[in-house]
């Protein structure tokens, strides 16, 4: 993601990061180089669960663009 500099009338420029993560992945990354091994193993599931979601909702996009609509209407008959 690209970082802009901002201007503030406090003070000099700080860095603007436009991600969902908010500039946190590089944080977290430190903290866990000092952090336990079930904190990272944590983390690591996490990701992979993530992962699996955004997979299911793509596979759930595709089965949505594929499926055929059926034309004409249903009559019942007597």
């Amino acid at each position: 993601m690209s970082e802009k500099e901002t201007t503030t009338a406090s003070g000099p420029a700080e860095p603007r990061v436009n991600c969902l993560c908010m500039g946190a992945g590089p944080k977290l990354t430190t903290m866990l180089q000092c952090g336990s091994e079930s904190a990272r193993e944590h983390f690591r599931n996490a990701r992979v669960e993530f992962l699996k979601a955004v997979r299911t909702l793509i596979d759930e996009r595709i089965d949505c663009l594929t499926r055929e609509e059926r034309k004409g209407t249903t009559v019942p008959v007597e």
